[in-house]
């Protein structure tokens, strides 16, 4: 985000119209797009497990480790930085069931990390400028 804005030299308002309105109409279509792929991985997984014992992988262990300690909020803040909107939507749909709660909190998350990272572009505007052009 802070190298388009920089690229097209958008400010506060079309950064945020094309930021915070992508990632809220994202979170939107993948919650609710994850449902029917949670339905489909149940029915599949029921005839592909039927005497298999399940296999917890490292990153199944973390992913339970975030659910566990920091529950939708965790999952809602690490969603635009580290895991992506798809997967977070996606998890916090698999973990928390209730659609109108997981896009809250994962539009409340794209929120707050569009004003960090624009502040930190603001703040560094000449190093970035400096760098990219």
């Amino acid at each position: 985000m802070p190298l388009i804005v920089l690229y097209f030299r958008f400010d506060f308002f079309y950064s945020f119209v094309f930021a915070v309105g992508s990632g809220f109409a994202g979170s939107m279509v993948y919650t609710y797009f994850s449902h029917y792929i949670i339905l489909w991985w149940n029915a599949m997984s029921k005839q592909w497990k039927k005497n298999k014992q399940r296999i917890f992988t490292s990153q199944n262990r973390v992913i339970i480790k975030v659910k566990r300690k920091f529950g939708l909020t965790g999952i809602a803040l690490l969603s635009p930085i580290l895991l992506s909107i798809p997967l977070g939507a996606f998890l916090g749909k698999k973990f928390f069931k209730d659609n109108q709660k997981v896009i809250l909190y994962l539009n409340a998350s794209i929120l707050f990390w569009f004003l960090v990272l624009y502040i930190l572009m603001k703040f560094f505007y000449v190093q970035l400028k400096g760098i990219i052009f």
